[in-house]
């Protein structure tokens, strides 16, 4: 298997927002920007002190954004091979990088590990270390079982139902969430934060120009103010896992 060394979690916000997402998502990783990169200066990495980056901000030309993953590898070519043969769609290929949709219709992404190795800290509390997949019922099990393949990670049940959550090796610094949505609708991404407190952590956040959402279980959908939804969940920072009372329930 051609191993993940390193993962990125891409945050996709329309291009006319990008300013605002790069204001807020730096405050809230406590992070700041790289030069600015591509034909339209549209992409962006968040460099944390002392540490290698793991998020990344992209301006996108239509829809209102979301999130993708991108999967750090030293073979580029094998690793995409490895997912098109189990079914993903090769939808790019640029040599040193390639883009690629799941069966389920999530766009990933595979690029050439540069040597990172080093998770950046937790920052007031929270880490940004997840990235969910919204998934249609009839798609469900079947992109479960393409992502599950894909990086070969350990796969484990999720607090509820319709949560299962892939796990990556110690030191990888990005999760993946899958989620069953309750009806049928094209496939999405959002980002998930590890909050140590989320009543703080969202006060911080709606000072900083989000706005409550939605009040979950144990979780706060938010959106930021380039308009993408995202959300605080009340796990671990450190080890990403949910307390015991609530994993247990």
């Amino acid at each position: 298997m051609n191993t993940i060394r390193w993962t990125y979690a891409f945050v996709d916000r329309p291009a006319a927002r990008l300013a605002e997402a790069r204001a807020f998502w730096t405050a809230v990783t406590g992070t700041r920007l790289s030069e600015l990169r591509g034909e339209r200066e549209e992409f962006v990495t968040l460099l944390p002190d002392g540490a290698d980056p793991c998020v990344k901000l992209q301006g996108v030309l239509d829809g209102d954004g979301g999130a993708h993953l991108d999967f750090f590898v030293e073979d580029v070519r094998a690793f995409t091979q490895s997912a098109t043969r189990l079914g993903a769609d090769l939808v790019a290929d640029h040599g040193d990088w390639a883009v690629l949709r799941s069966p389920g219709g999530q766009s990933l992404c595979v690029g050439a590990w540069q040597g990172e190795a080093v998770r950046p800290p937790v920052v007031d509390g929270s880490r940004l270390d997840q990235v969910c997949l919204d998934i249609p019922p009839s798609a469900y099990d079947a992109e479960t079982a393409f992502w599950a393949a894909l990086t070969g990670w350990e796969l484990l049940a999720g607090s509820l139902p319709e949560f299962r959550v892939l796990r990556p090796p110690a030191g990888l610094p990005v999760r993946i969430l899958l989620q069953r949505l309750d009806d049928e609708r094209p496939a999405s991404a959002h980002l998930d934060l590890a909050c140590a407190d989320i009543e703080a952590t969202r006060d911080r956040h709606e000072q900083l120009g989000a706005v409550r959402v939605h009040q979950g279980r144990h979780w706060s959908v938010l959106r930021d103010p380039a308009g993408g939804t995202y959300c605080l969940t009340g796990r671990d920072p450190e080890t990403g896992g949910l307390p015991a009372a609530v994993s247990d329930a």
